[in-house]
């Protein structure tokens, strides 16, 4: 993707939106940052995420699972509710669906995600717990673009976490929350600043 200022982005949340206030917090505070947010999305109502977009005085939109005869159907109008809005990139914001094929066919390469470990190591929806339990001396976050398997996109970034001996599953999600919140508006500055290009699986953004 070429860079152009600032980069249009949508942003997807499902519950309370604390990437989402870290990227509005970036580009409030960062005339340089080269970013702007055209609209926050949710895939159901009420969430947090939602009314931190509203007092931003963001466009908001919800498209739910259940209003539609079935995940194609949603999926496609998820994909026609943000191409309303001319993203250049898609951010996931702890947005906790699966998208499909024809969101991946518009926003393939251009859809960034979060995961809470070093993939490829840990994917799925339990990556703390299962770095936990498999004995991991470090862990960390991924931000990486989402493709069609599970958490198999080309990786953006990734910073290592320490497992400390008495971590419990809580204690080490939030120390993985908070370095990913500054690894995700890093690299979403980058991407938008500066472009990139994909091949094969490695995402090389110009120095």
């Amino acid at each position: 993707m070429a860079a152009r200022t600032p980069a249009r982005l949508v942003v997807l949340v499902s519950g309370s939106g604390t990437n989402l206030q870290a990227l509005l917090d970036a580009i409030d505070s960062d005339p340089s940052y080269g970013a702007t947010i055209v609209a926050v999305g949710a895939d159901r109502e009420g969430v947090a995420g939602l009314e931190r977009a509203e007092r931003a005085g963001l466009p908001t939109f919800t498209v739910r699972v259940r209003d539609h005869a079935d995940r194609a159907a949603w999926d496609l109008a998820l994909t026609e509710a943000t191409r309303r809005y001319e993203p250049d990139l898609v951010v996931s914001a702890g947005f906790m669906k699966i998208v499909g094929k024809e969101f991946l066919a518009v926003y393939g390469g251009r859809f960034v995600n979060t995961h809470p470990a070093l993939l490829p190591s840990f994917p799925g929806a339990h990556g703390v717990r299962d770095a936990l339990a498999y004995g991991a001396k470090v862990t960390g976050c991924t931000v990486h673009f989402v493709d069609d398997g599970v958490d198999t996109g080309p990786v953006i970034a990734q910073s290592a976490v320490e497992i400390r001996p008495d971590d419990t599953e809580d204690a080490l999600h939030e120390r993985i929350k908070q370095v990913e919140r500054r690894l995700l508006v890093e690299v979403v500055g980058r991407l938008s600043r500066d472009g990139y290009r994909i091949e094969g699986r490695k995402v090389l953004i110009p120095a």
